[in-house]
Protein backbone atom coordinates (compact mmCIF):
# COMPACT_ATOMS: atom_id res chain seq x y z
CA UNK A 1 0.00 0.00 0.00
CA UNK A 2 1.05 3.79 -1.05
CA UNK A 3 2.31 5.55 1.85
CA UNK A 4 2.06 8.82 -1.06
CA UNK A 5 -1.01 10.64 0.69
CA UNK A 6 -2.16 12.31 -2.91
CA UNK A 7 -3.28 9.24 -3.84
CA UNK A 8 -5.30 8.18 -0.86
CA UNK A 9 -9.16 8.18 -0.95
CA UNK A 10 -10.32 11.90 0.18
CA UNK A 11 -7.96 12.78 -2.53
CA UNK A 12 -9.00 10.75 -5.09
CA UNK A 13 -12.86 11.37 -4.44
CA UNK A 14 -12.47 15.11 -4.88
CA UNK A 15 -10.97 14.57 -7.90
CA UNK A 16 -14.15 12.29 -8.84
CA UNK A 17 -16.59 14.64 -7.92
CA UNK A 18 -14.38 18.22 -8.98
CA UNK A 19 -14.04 16.74 -12.67
CA UNK A 20 -17.86 16.04 -12.91
CA UNK A 21 -18.56 19.80 -11.95
CA UNK A 22 -16.25 20.54 -14.72
CA UNK A 23 -17.04 18.62 -16.57
CA UNK A 24 -20.69 19.28 -16.36
CA UNK A 25 -20.17 23.34 -16.90
CA UNK A 26 -17.97 22.71 -19.89
CA UNK A 27 -20.82 21.09 -21.72
CA UNK A 28 -23.73 23.44 -20.99
CA UNK A 29 -25.04 23.93 -24.66
CA UNK A 30 -28.82 23.25 -24.57
CA UNK A 31 -28.66 22.96 -20.39
CA UNK A 32 -32.08 24.34 -18.82
CA UNK A 33 -31.94 26.23 -15.73
CA UNK A 34 -34.36 22.88 -14.20
CA UNK A 35 -31.06 20.93 -15.40
CA UNK A 36 -28.44 23.14 -14.43
CA UNK A 37 -29.92 23.90 -10.56
CA UNK A 38 -30.81 19.71 -10.30
CA UNK A 39 -27.06 19.31 -10.79
CA UNK A 40 -26.11 21.92 -8.55
CA UNK A 41 -28.49 20.69 -6.09
CA UNK A 42 -26.98 17.41 -5.87
CA UNK A 43 -23.14 18.10 -6.28
CA UNK A 44 -22.29 20.97 -4.16
CA UNK A 45 -23.19 19.22 -0.53
CA UNK A 46 -21.11 16.26 -1.90
CA UNK A 47 -18.26 18.84 -3.41
CA UNK A 48 -18.39 20.46 0.47
CA UNK A 49 -18.09 17.37 2.18
CA UNK A 50 -14.92 16.27 -0.47
CA UNK A 51 -13.37 19.55 0.75
CA UNK A 52 -13.53 19.18 4.12
CA UNK A 53 -12.00 15.79 4.06
CA UNK A 54 -8.80 17.20 2.11
CA UNK A 55 -5.40 15.78 4.32
CA UNK A 56 -2.96 18.50 5.41
CA UNK A 57 0.38 18.30 3.82
CA UNK A 58 3.91 20.18 3.78
CA UNK A 59 4.65 20.92 0.07
CA UNK A 60 8.06 20.16 -0.65
CA UNK A 61 8.23 21.66 -3.70
CA UNK A 62 6.28 24.83 -4.23
CA UNK A 63 7.71 26.53 -7.20
CA UNK A 64 5.44 23.37 -8.82
CA UNK A 65 2.30 24.94 -8.37
CA UNK A 66 1.00 26.55 -11.07
CA UNK A 67 -2.81 28.45 -12.15
CA UNK A 68 -4.55 27.39 -15.49
CA UNK A 69 -7.58 28.50 -16.15
CA UNK A 70 -7.48 31.97 -17.69
CA UNK A 71 -9.92 35.82 -17.00
CA UNK A 72 -11.18 34.38 -20.96
CA UNK A 73 -12.30 31.14 -19.89
CA UNK A 74 -13.51 31.89 -16.50
CA UNK A 75 -15.92 34.99 -18.48
CA UNK A 76 -17.09 32.38 -20.85
CA UNK A 77 -18.31 30.22 -18.40
CA UNK A 78 -19.93 33.30 -16.17
CA UNK A 79 -21.45 34.64 -19.09
CA UNK A 80 -23.50 31.40 -20.13
CA UNK A 81 -24.00 30.75 -16.35
CA UNK A 82 -25.76 34.14 -16.00
CA UNK A 83 -27.31 33.65 -19.05
CA UNK A 84 -28.92 30.01 -18.05
CA UNK A 85 -29.48 31.68 -14.27
CA UNK A 86 -31.63 34.84 -15.81
CA UNK A 87 -33.62 36.52 -13.16
CA UNK A 88 -32.42 33.56 -10.31
CA UNK A 89 -29.05 35.05 -10.58
CA UNK A 90 -28.26 37.71 -7.90
CA UNK A 91 -29.06 37.68 -4.67
CA UNK A 92 -28.19 38.78 -1.56
CA UNK A 93 -25.76 37.63 1.38
CA UNK A 94 -24.42 38.99 4.54
CA UNK A 95 -20.64 38.45 4.18
CA UNK A 96 -19.28 37.72 8.14
CA UNK A 97 -15.70 39.20 6.32
CA UNK A 98 -16.96 42.09 4.69
CA UNK A 99 -15.77 45.67 6.52
CA UNK A 100 -19.79 46.00 7.59
CA UNK A 101 -20.50 42.70 8.56
CA UNK A 102 -24.14 43.72 8.97
CA UNK A 103 -24.56 44.90 5.64
CA UNK A 104 -26.36 43.12 2.55
CA UNK A 105 -23.87 42.34 -0.09
CA UNK A 106 -25.26 41.57 -3.22
CA UNK A 107 -24.11 37.91 -5.20
CA UNK A 108 -24.71 36.18 -8.16
CA UNK A 109 -25.17 32.52 -8.14
CA UNK A 110 -22.68 32.37 -11.97
CA UNK A 111 -20.03 34.43 -10.02
CA UNK A 112 -20.00 31.77 -7.00
CA UNK A 113 -20.18 28.86 -9.85
CA UNK A 114 -17.49 30.02 -12.07
CA UNK A 115 -14.96 31.31 -9.15
CA UNK A 116 -15.82 27.47 -7.61
CA UNK A 117 -14.95 26.00 -11.32
CA UNK A 118 -11.72 28.13 -11.33
CA UNK A 119 -10.29 26.38 -8.41
CA UNK A 120 -11.33 22.96 -9.00
CA UNK A 121 -10.39 22.76 -12.75
CA UNK A 122 -6.56 24.46 -11.89
CA UNK A 123 -6.77 21.46 -9.03
CA UNK A 124 -7.91 18.54 -11.70
CA UNK A 125 -5.22 19.89 -14.16
CA UNK A 126 -2.10 20.58 -11.85
CA UNK A 127 -2.55 16.92 -10.59
CA UNK A 128 -3.23 15.50 -13.89
CA UNK A 129 0.78 16.81 -14.45
CA UNK A 130 1.39 13.29 -12.19
CA UNK A 131 4.59 14.01 -11.02
CA UNK A 132 4.77 14.03 -7.09
CA UNK A 133 4.89 17.86 -6.41
CA UNK A 134 2.65 18.40 -8.96
CA UNK A 135 0.09 16.33 -7.17
CA UNK A 136 1.09 17.64 -3.82
CA UNK A 137 0.97 21.21 -4.80
CA UNK A 138 -2.69 20.34 -5.97
CA UNK A 139 -3.75 18.73 -3.29
CA UNK A 140 -2.32 21.48 -0.51
CA UNK A 141 -3.10 24.68 -2.81
CA UNK A 142 -6.64 23.00 -2.97
CA UNK A 143 -7.25 23.05 1.07
CA UNK A 144 -5.59 26.04 1.32
CA UNK A 145 -8.67 27.65 -1.69
CA UNK A 146 -11.32 25.32 -0.12
CA UNK A 147 -10.85 27.16 3.55
CA UNK A 148 -10.82 30.38 2.08
CA UNK A 149 -12.52 30.95 -1.37
CA UNK A 150 -14.32 27.82 -2.82
CA UNK A 151 -16.07 26.16 0.58
CA UNK A 152 -17.40 29.63 1.33
CA UNK A 153 -18.70 30.14 -2.01
CA UNK A 154 -20.00 26.50 -1.94
CA UNK A 155 -22.05 27.66 1.12
CA UNK A 156 -23.65 30.40 -0.54
CA UNK A 157 -24.57 28.61 -3.75
CA UNK A 158 -26.37 25.44 -1.48
CA UNK A 159 -28.40 28.38 -0.02
CA UNK A 160 -29.65 29.99 -3.07
CA UNK A 161 -29.99 26.48 -5.00
CA UNK A 162 -31.72 25.21 -1.88
CA UNK A 163 -34.61 28.12 -2.10
CA UNK A 164 -35.09 28.29 -5.69
CA UNK A 165 -35.79 24.40 -5.66
CA UNK A 166 -37.90 24.27 -2.72
CA UNK A 167 -40.08 27.54 -3.53
CA UNK A 168 -43.01 26.13 -4.40
CA UNK A 169 -47.18 26.20 -3.38
CA UNK A 170 -47.81 24.25 -0.80
CA UNK A 171 -49.40 21.36 -2.79
CA UNK A 172 -47.08 21.01 -5.07
CA UNK A 173 -44.42 18.39 -4.98
CA UNK A 174 -40.71 19.26 -4.80
CA UNK A 175 -38.82 19.92 -8.47
CA UNK A 176 -36.42 17.10 -8.25
CA UNK A 177 -38.14 14.40 -6.71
Amino acid sequence: MSDDITLKKPVLELLTVANEYCYFLENLEKKTIDEVLKFIYHIVPLLYLKGTLLPDLVVEHPEANEKFITAEQWEELFYTLRKIMGNKDEFWIIDPLYINENEPLKASLSENLTDVYQDLKDFLLLYQKNTFAARENAVKECRILFATHWGYRLTHIMTKVHHIVNERKEEEPPAFF
